[in-house]
């Protein structure tokens, strides 16, 4: 990256006159191109570019990152509209956000940064130990990579930062699908992280998203402790989920379903290295025919956990995700036994708390089954929610007791 541009020299965007600038002034990070001024000028900038933000009397509103190929054609850097994005500024915000992670927990294994909720919009850095994982899924980000990489691994003491490409959020700001290792060498096996008693293995390199999902787990936790003595389907289980931690939490019997081969196989593995191994199986299958089949067979389960994959993605996805996640009730709760409990979870941020716990209960209702709520999760303090951003909320774990 070039030296940083000063305020004074960088380009300008203007809002609409009708814009919500009281909005981006309390918060809300991001801008769209219908709120805002898109003459051939604006259009012209290149994706990445640090930009003024003014309002339609040109008054300046915030530092932004500019990406006019995307619907978000401006995310809120910094509320200081004159605020210079630099090395220094990117140190003083990875510090802050360390901070946080290690008051709130004793060993490195954390979502270190989560996107604008820690001020880096488009950012999701998961930690391993001494291994960084970094999805930067904003052009702002990519165009300063090299800068970021310093930075972490100075302030962490990381040895290795991977760049994972994959999000689905680099194609939506015309961004490359390559990986990259950005310091140290790639791990060449996977890496256990020990959490609520468990051990999950996290395959960084070739492994879904960073490796392993750290939103889950305070749900993992009170799954735990509805576990003791109780037999434990786990279904979308990826690397081992909640199965691992019922297992720790003192569950007879634990099975994992998922799609993926290579998922169980880690579960396994971390299965085999708590020492659980004799209470722990699995079942590779599409989760859907797997319920079925499971019903056919007439188990029955002393909990059951179903934790899909986003069905709701985006509001155009809303309706037939909804119908998704009513399905996925339908088919749990005859599985489960009676004052059995029944664990539903969504990462939609497109169907929020309230559609997704009507659209679980339509479906259990359908199953004949009558249901009480006895707990509603979140995700983890570690992905810490921006109240301006509802997306920041996206996870949902509804614990019912049929």
């Amino acid at each position: 990256m070039s030296a940083p541009v000063s305020a004074s020299q960088r380009p300008v965007l203007r809002l609409k006159p009708k814009a919500n600038v009281r909005a981006i002034r309390r918060g809300a990070p991001w801008v769209f191109d219908n709120e805002l001024v898109m003459d051939r000028r604006s259009k012209k900038i290149a994706p990445g570019t640090i930009a003024t933000l003014e309002d339609g009397d040109r008054k300046p509103v915030a530092t932004v990152a500019v990406n006019p190929n995307s619907r978000i054609v401006a995310r809120v850097l910094d509320r200081d509209a004159f605020q210079t994005i630099d090395t220094d500024w990117l140190r003083t915000r990875v510090a802050k956000a360390l901070a946080l992670r290690e008051a709130l927990y004793d060993a490195p294994y954390y979502r270190l940064i989560h996107a604008e909720s820690d001020g880096f919009p488009g950012v999701i850095v998961d930690r391993f130990g001494d291994v960084l994982v970094m999805q930067p899924n904003a052009a702002w980000a990519d165009l300063m990579i090299e800068e970021l990489a310093e930075v972490l691994c100075d302030l962490t003491g990381a040895k290795t930062l991977l760049k994972n490409a994959g999000g689905r959020g680099r194609a939506l700001e015309g961004l490359d699908d390559l990986d990259q290792v950005l310091c140290g060498q790639a791990p060449d096996a996977p890496i256990p992280v020990q959490m609520n008693g468990a051990t999950y293995l996290a395959d960084v390199t070739d492994g879904q998203k960073t490796g392993l999902f750290y939103d889950q787990r305070e749900n993992h936790a009170f799954a735990g402790r509805l576990a003791k003595g109780a037999r434990v389907v786990d279904v979308f289980s990826h690397v081992g989920g909640f199965a691992l931690a019922a297992l720790a939490g003192g569950a007879t019997s634990a099975l994992s379903v998922d799609g993926s081969n290579a998922a169980l196989s880690l579960a396994e593995q971390g299965a085999q290295a708590m020492g659980a191994a004799d209470r722990f199986s699995t079942r590779q299958g599409d989760a859907f025919d797997v319920l079925d089949a499971l019903a056919q067979e007439q188990e029955k389960f002393d909990v059951v956990i179903c934790d899909p994959p986003a069905f709701a993605p985006n509001k155009p996805a809303l309706e037939k995700g909804l119908r998704a996640y009513e399905r996925v009730a339908r088919l749990a709760a005859p599985l489960v036994e009676k004052d059995g409990y029944l664990v539903l979870c969504s990462c939609s941020h497109a169907a929020d708390l309230t559609a997704f716990t009507g659209a679980c209960l339509r479906g259990i209702g359908r199953a004949g089954r009558r249901a009480q709520l006895i707990h509603t999760g979140y995700a983890g303090p570690d992905h810490p929610l921006l109240p301006q951003l509802a997306e920041s909320g996206y996870l949902k774990a509804l614990f019912f007791r049929l």
